[in-house]
């Protein structure tokens, strides 16, 4: 397949991610259940119609971590962030401009990430249901969780295993991550999701952008971990360029 045909098929996939997942989460009034099955629903639904072309990552954090374990080039992983991120920055232009069409006033925090006292005061207080994550909890419970995603993503995709099962394990896997970590940080281990609310967030009350570097490097991190220790756990699979098969 050529890259050009796996940037456009990673551009749109995380379009669709962005628009159904944090549009559910602007629009959809369906509580924190709902959002985490929206985001699922929408991995699912990529993984099995653009799966094919590009692999369906949707992240750069899926993006790294699959390089870190030697499952494309670096070049590759570049082209696919750009892809990823010019794709979540759509959607997030196309959610604002909804947003404003509804007459919904000022974005607030939209649907960013954050963490602390600030993020959870812009967000309603405590009745909202988010609570007052520090800095190192907020770093931990995404890198954490983005390990424990990479780690079902490279074992499902192994093609020892049943990949046909793939994009339902991953999809379930993230709603139950966001199940885990909505009311912490309301969900990143995908630095172009969190990158493209940011942008569009009012930061009148509380700024994302101050507070976006950690919804990059953390799940960056976890993801580079579950990497390496994927090849400790399963060793090569033939996909790997480790220049052997297991």
């Amino acid at each position: 397949m050529k890259i050009t045909n796996k940037m456009l098929a990673e551009c749109f996939g995380t379009f669709v991610l962005v628009l159904g997942g944090c549009g559910t989460a602007l629009f959809g009034h369906v509580g924190f259940l709902g959002v985490a099955i929206a985001f699922g629903l929408t991995v699912i639904a990529m993984a099995y119609g653009i799966g094919h072309v590009s692999g369906a990552h949707l992240n750069p954090a899926v993006s790294f971590g699959v390089w870190v374990n030697g499952r494309m080039s670096f070049k590759e992983m570049l082209l696919y962030w750009v892809s990823q991120i010019i794709g979540a920055i759509a959607a997030g232009a196309v959610l604002f401009g909804i947003y404003k069409a509804a007459g919904m006033g000022a974005t607030g925090v939209f649907a960013a990430n954050g963490y602390g006292a600030d993020f959870q005061a812009a967000c309603g207080g405590a009745e909202s249901g988010y609570l007052n994550v520090s800095m190192w909890g907020a770093f931990a419970i995404e890198a954490v969780l983005t390990f424990v995603f990479l780690m079902v993503i490279l074992g499902a995709t192994d093609e020892r295993s049943n990949t046909k099962a793939a994009g339902l394990a991953i999809g379930l896997t993230l709603t139950l991550i966001h199940l885990v970590s909505i009311p912490l940080t309301n969900t990143s281990v995908n630095p172009a999701r969190s990158i493209s609310q940011a942008i569009f967030s009012d930061c009148s009350t509380w700024s994302a952008c101050s507070q976006l570097w950690l919804f990059i490097v953390a799940p960056l991190l976890g993801a580079a971990v579950a990497g390496l220790f994927y090849k400790c756990v399963a060793g090569c699979c033939c996909k790997c360029k480790c220049g052997k098969e297991e």
